[in-house]
């Protein structure tokens, strides 16, 4: 059963997947950074110093009253909010993300469909007396000497 399970995890596929995962993780907490760190602090600052992680709706108050200076205070308050400023973020992660993923599948495909193009070099001719199919490199056809 071991020895099954190693020829399993062994497999290209799966290891394959496995580094996917991992990269994409990765890439996953740079493009978490990216918006977190850069994009929206200068998107924020630009239409008037706001925090987009701050911006909150109070649905119901927590145990002391509105308002709250922060969604942590609110949070800490109890208090039941909608977070839409971390939904903008996630809709600006997901964007950046899409559209990474698109270049990158449009760069494959340009690749594959240039593989395509390229015609294969026929390996055969008929030979122009007999009409027999003859290699190409042929110079004389075995049928015709």
């Amino acid at each position: 059963m071991l020895k099954e399970l190693k020829e399993f995890i062994l497999r290209g596929s799966v290891v394959d997947l496995a580094i996917g995962i991992v990269i994409g993780a990765a890439f996953s907490a740079i493009v978490n950074s990216l918006v977190n760190d850069v994009l929206m602090p200068f998107i924020g600052w630009i239409i008037g110093d706001k925090d987009f992680s701050n911006l909150f709706l109070v649905l119901s108050k927590g145990s002391a009253p509105p308002p709250y200076d922060s969604l942590t205070a609110a949070q800490e308050a109890g208090a039941v909010t909608i977070n839409y400023g971390l939904f903008v973020n996630s809709v600006i992660t997901f964007l950046i993300v899409a559209v990474i993923l698109f270049f990158i599948i449009k760069a494959i495909n340009r690749f594959r469909r240039k593989e395509e193009k390229q015609p294969s070099q026929p390996t055969s001719k008929k030979c122009p007396y007999c009409k027999t199919i003859i290699s190409i490199d042929a110079v004389r056809c075995p049928n015709c000497t």
